[in-house]
Formats: C-alpha cells, structure tokens, sequence
C-alpha cells in the first residue's frame, strides 16, 4: 500500500482554571481539532470505507478487496481529541486525574450522511504521587520516541504500542507496572490463521523500565516484560486444552539531538510479545498438535530523523520494519511474516491557545 496524507487543519486548545483556597485544585482542559485528507494507492484493491486500514496505517488490515478499485480518497476528522486533568495539591501530597477522548477506530458511523463517530477512551487514569492506576500507555512502550509523522500512529511495524489498564509505581527514572494480561494465537495449522483470544489469563503482564537523560539532552529508555500466555478452550469436550507458556520481551528507545534537529530509534526482541508489537500483526504464539503453547519470537523497529527548516516548517524521514519467526509446519502458511513501511513528511506548525 502507498499512501499519501495532508493534514488540512490543526489546531490544540488549552486553558487552565484554578478553584479552591484550601484544596488549591487546578482543571485543565486541552486537545486538538484535526482534519485529514488521504489519499491511498492499494496493490491488492482497497477495503472497503468502514475498514480500520482506510483510518491510519495497521500492517494486518491492508490487504483490502480484489473486487474494489486501488486508489481512494478519505476525509476524516476523526483523530480530534479533547482532554480534561486535575491536579491537586493534598498536605504535600499530588493527587491527578486525566481523561483523553478522541473518534478514532469506531466503525459505528459511515461516510453517507452524518459521519457520526463515537468518542472512545484513550487513557483514564488517576495518580497520588508515585503510584497511577488506570488506563495509560503501557510500560514497555515509551511514546517520547513515536516519530512526527503525520499517519495516526507512525512507524506501526517497529513499535510497541498498547494502551491498557494498570497498576504502575515511578520511582525517579524506574517505573514497574503490573498490566491486563491478554493472549492472542493462532491455532495448529489452521488454513485461514485465524486468530484466538483468549481471555482466562490470571497474571498479569508485568513490565519494569528506566529512564535516563544525559546532560546534552539524549534521552534512553530501556524496558523488559515478562507475561504468561494462557489458553482454555473446549473445556466441555472430549479435548478440553488448558495451556500456558513464558513468554519475554525487551525493548530499547533513544531520542538524540542534532543541533535543533533530532533523531529517534526503537529496537524491540521478544518470545510471545503478541500484541504488544505492530498492532498485533503477529499472534504471541500457536497451539501444537498436542495443544500446548509454542511462542512466536519476533522483533523490529525504526528510525526516524526530524529537521527543521526554520520555527514553522519541518520534515521527518522514518524507516520502520518488523519480522516475525514463524514455524509454518504448525501455524500454516497462512500467517503473517514481515512488514515494512516508510514515511517522508512535511509539516507546518500552528499552535492557538484560547
């Protein structure tokens, strides 16, 4: 797939009210209004105006409709946000709350009339000092490295990217976060790779990081994820499975400045990552003709370079790529190996505070 997008409008609003003598309580209110206009060239015919591929960029939806035409042209304004924090002063102590809404995903609406979307939650979390619960980004992701680049996502093949709910604890540069398990595979030798998700798992993902920055700016982060893959299905048949395997992951983000430019990296490995690599592109692992877990070992990742022409006007460059170690004598030749995706982009800076 190629595809072409302009970002027509941009704009984010913030404003920031302080109440209460006592509590000395501040809300936040913030966000952006964002209009796209995409136009995409499909090798294999284009999905169809409600699919998820026809939004941003997902490396396991864009294998489109050999019926459709190849090239389309999508307006959306769907990625407009709106979010709401507080912040509160208790004793010495910091209580927050954050809630950020945005359209994106939904296929509840069309494009013949209203385009009406539902809002969805991106995050919703609460923090008292060092520790937060909710949904946020997971650990093992660091969103400081996402490149700039106008797709929704960017660089999707070569980085972790979950948002879920958890119990997370910072401690300075460390932070440790116990995550919602869930486990996605595929089944022995099944024609159609369809997938199983799984939900009986009862242990949690757990993930821990760190973060560093040098005195010159460069920022590192280095994180590592330890989760158990579960499977119970059948269980009222002659063969119930009931499994679970170890599966491991560790992943690397640099941001590093160049002058007023920058360049930003990801490299990820893992045994059974799943889901949390390239928008589940690849399954964490595949059931075995005696119905146990054989994990999936993959890894990827992307750089991306960022120069600015003066204060408004900017490129990026990014090169994003993910492999996948599939054994096709369980899985079936009809799974997901590899992708591959790159981006140049041009962009103009407008910022409105009202």
């Amino acid at each position: 797939m190629k595809q072409a997008k302009l970002t027509l409008i941009g704009a984010a609003i913030a404003t920031t009210i302080s109440v209460g003598a006592q509590a000395d309580t501040d809300f936040q209110f913030g966000g952006y209004v964002k209009a796209d206009v995409m136009f995409s060239d499909y090798s294999n015919g284009a999905p169809g105006s409600g699919s998820l591929s026809r939004q941003f960029y997902v490396p396991g939806t864009i294998y489109g409709d050999a019926s459709n035409g190849k090239q389309v042209v999508d307006f959306q304004a769907r990625e407009s946000r709106f979010n709401f924090k507080t912040s509160t002063d208790l004793n010495g102590h910091k209580l927050s709350g954050f809630i950020e809404l945005d359209f994106m995903t939904h296929t509840d609406g069309n494009e013949r009339v209203s385009n009406s979307y539902s809002p969805r939650i991106r995050q919703a979390f609460i923090s008292f000092d060092n520790w937060a619960a909710g949904q946020m980004w997971t650990t093992f992701q660091n969103p400081g490295a996402l490149p700039e680049n106008l797709d929704f996502v960017g660089a999707a093949d070569g980085t972790p990217f979950v948002r879920q709910t958890m119990v997370r604890y910072t401690n300075g540069g460390f932070q440790f976060s116990a995550e919602n398990p869930e486990t996605t595979l595929n089944t022995y030798r099944d024609p159609s790779g369809t997938r199983v998700t799984s939900g009986s798992g009862m242990i949690p993902d757990f993930v821990a990081r760190y973060n560093m920055k040098t005195e010159s700016g460069m920022a590192f982060t280095f994180a590592g994820i330890a989760r158990q893959l579960n499977i119970e299905m059948n269980k009222d048949t002659a063969n119930p499975i009931d499994a679970t395997e170890f599966g491991y992951g560790v992943s690397f983000t640099g941001v590093i400045p160049v002058g007023q430019d920058d360049i930003k990296m990801s490299a990820t490995y893992g045994e059974g990552l799943g889901r949390y690599m390239a928008l589940n592109y690849v399954n964490a692992g595949v059931l075995n003709g005696n119905g146990d877990i054989e994990t999936i070992g993959s890894y990827g990742g992307y750089i991306s370079y960022r120069h600015w022409w003066n204060d408004k006007w900017r490129t990026s460059i990014t090169g994003s790529g993910f492999k996948a170690d599939n054994n096709v004598d369980l899985s079936g030749n009809n799974v997901n190996k590899d992708s591959y995706s790159g981006y140049i982009n041009l962009l103009y800076w407008v910022f409105v505070i009202v």
